[in-house]
């Protein structure tokens, strides 16, 4: 029998459709459509044809070379830009995106130029700044950066859209939310506007999500990881009914060998210029696996199989292999989190493997109880 491909991916698609079907019921009760963020997940082309199966039918990326492979593939969806548009880039925007987020006016205009010459409208969220620093406009600037997107033509003004723990991990709040609220309030009745996206945020945002009695004006959200891992991203827990192991890395060991727990000789700086510590545990199975740095985020990884990672370089994890027998040939699982799915589902040398719903049948497996 052929051995598998390693190292590779296996991507469970019942899982991801298990888990988007629910998400879109559960934050539809509330009155709030969702956009299925694939951009960690490379646009694969597989996972987003289950997202539309899944009654999602608007995509979102931050590369628009993904964007045009998803358009070029004629799947039927909305596609979202959902980074501001680079200068250098306005014409594939205008091409291939139905709408981005944008928070320069230089880049807007750029934007109303290209749609003109390409007899189009495309559709505008202006993101907002709500304290994680990530990208946005300060809230009290905004009244007068939409009386300059208004009279651009091309353009349409398609909403509102704020972000949370992206990069200074601010939470979500009732109180924040609440002001985002007011503030799309205040500027729907000063310039008589019906916004049709108020895009609140991202997975952060379940945990204030359950927990409201009142979403005020948010109707849209973008979801990434609570679909592929069934995880909200404030605390990393797990979403009830949702799966968690939708994803799972699979490497092979090239090398099983006893070895001194502590590299011998003059040491100085590895390859990555960090000078590592190592504790003596004596002699070890020391089992290296096919995958390194170069491939996936090695601190995203944890082991399913009885092993302890040691370290890594571009191309190896080093394992303690304790009490496993490991052999060159043999296969190691890993679980990962989205940092290490992210660089996976991107890397040319990971074999991506799709398992339908025809493969498996443990739905009951790995799934987080309601």
């Amino acid at each position: 029998m052929m051995k598998e491909i390693a190292p590779r991916v296996e991507i469970d698609l019942r899982k991801i459709k298990h888990n988007a079907q629910v998400l879109k019921k559960l934050y539809g009760e509330k009155g709030i459509q969702i956009t299925g963020v694939v951009k960690g997940v490379g646009a694969s082309l597989e996972i987003a044809k289950t997202l539309i199966e899944s009654g999602i039918t608007s995509l979102a990326d931050t590369k628009i070379v993904n964007l045009k492979r998803m358009r070029m593939a004629q799947l039927n969806a909305t596609f979202m830009l959902i980074r501001t548009p680079a200068l250098s880039e306005i014409e594939q925007v205008v091409q291939f995106a139905d709408m981005s987020m944008n928070t320069e006016i230089e880049v807007i205009r750029a934007l109303s130029a290209e749609a003109v010459k390409q007899h189009k409208v495309h559709s505008v969220i202006l993101m907002v700044e709500m304290g994680d620093l990530r990208e946005g406009i300060m809230p009290e600037d905004v009244p007068d950066f939409i009386r300059q997107v208004l009279p651009l033509p091309g353009i349409r003004m398609a909403g509102l859209g704020t972000n949370f723990a992206c990069f200074g991990g601010i939470i979500p709040t009732e109180q924040k939310m609440k002001e985002f609220s007011d503030l799309v309030k205040t500027i729907q009745k000063q310039f008589s506007l019906l916004l049709p996206y108020v895009s609140g945020g991202n997975s952060a945002n379940y945990q204030w999500f359950k927990n409201t009695k009142d979403v005020g004006m948010m109707n849209h959200i973008r979801l990434g990881e609570s679909i592929f891992l069934g995880r909200e991203t404030v605390h990393g827990s797990p979403i009830p009914g949702l799966y968690q192991d939708a994803f799972c890395l699979v490497a092979e060991v090239i090398e099983s060998k006893w070895k001194p727990s502590v590299p011998f000789g003059d040491r100085g700086r590895n390859a990555f210029g960090e000078t590592v510590s190592f504790k003596d545990r004596g002699m070890i199975r020391r089992a290296i696996v096919g995958i390194g740095r170069q491939d996936v985020l090695v601190s995203g990884l944890t082991p399913v199989t009885p092993v302890e990672i040691l370290g890594s370089s571009s191309d190896h994890i080093i394992l303690d292999a304790k009490s496993s027998s490991l052999r060159p040939g043999d296969e190691v699982r890993f679980s990962l989190n989205y940092g290490a799915m992210l660089s996976v589902m991107t890397s040319p040398y990971v074999y991506k493997k799709y398992l339908h719903a025809s493969e498996k049948d443990d739905s009951s497996v790995n799934r987080t109880s309601a």
